[in-house]
């Protein structure tokens, strides 16, 4: 089922996450409802804050990054294989040089920003068997799974930007609080006026 996808000004977007556990009440169908949701927004990640559940959950599937002229072989194969459920995640390590890369998000449409990011995490998971993982990731692998780690802390891609640009911003994102944006995929606006 396509789940509504919260906009930019809801309270779950700025919380910190709750963990779960594996008797989670139908986790199966929650997650198989965010691929659905995240695909039919055309998505790379969708987290759990992203459909108003305040845990700590999100899906990610790199391979839509895929660009064969751009990239090496190996960053190829790495975003093809990542297609992951992550819950309860922790990322242990982020490091190597600060890299900008132009961000978007679900939950902000029609905003786009350069967000610099380490270039190299470890993070540690449970999968949709809540079998403990760990993976090491660079690059746009690393930076999908810091963008999707972000909404389980609360932030947004926008909370990296300057007091500047966010001022530059903020029209555009009290817009879109208010539903006057155009989508083509389901959305919750926390500021739509009822008529």
């Amino acid at each position: 089922m396509i789940l509504p996808i919260v906009a930019y000004g809801n309270p779950v977007l700025k919380r910190v996450a709750d963990e779960i556990t594996s008797d989670y009440p139908d986790l199966s169908e929650l997650i198989e409802n965010m691929w659905e949701t995240m695909y039919a927004a055309h998505g790379v990640g969708l987290a759990a804050p992203q459909i108003g559940l305040s845990i700590r959950l999100f899906v990610i599937d790199a391979s839509l990054f895929v660009d064969e002229e751009e990239m090496d072989q190996e960053e190829i194969d790495t975003l093809k294989d990542l297609k992951k459920v992550f819950i309860n995640p922790i990322i242990e390590e982020e490091q190597g040089e600060l890299w900008s890369f132009n961000e978007g998000c679900l939950s902000i449409p029609d905003v786009r920003e350069d967000v610099s990011r380490k270039e190299e995490i470890v993070v540690s998971y449970l999968d949709e068997n809540f079998t403990p993982q760990q993976l090491k990731l660079n690059g746009l692998a690393a930076r999908v799974v810091q963008h999707e780690y972000d909404h389980i802390q609360g932030v947004l891609f926008t909370d990296h930007l300057s007091p500047l640009k966010k001022r530059l911003i903020k029209k555009r994102l009290t817009s879109i609080s208010k539903g006057s944006v155009s989508v083509e995929y389901r959305m919750k606006f926390p500021k739509k006026s009822k008529r």
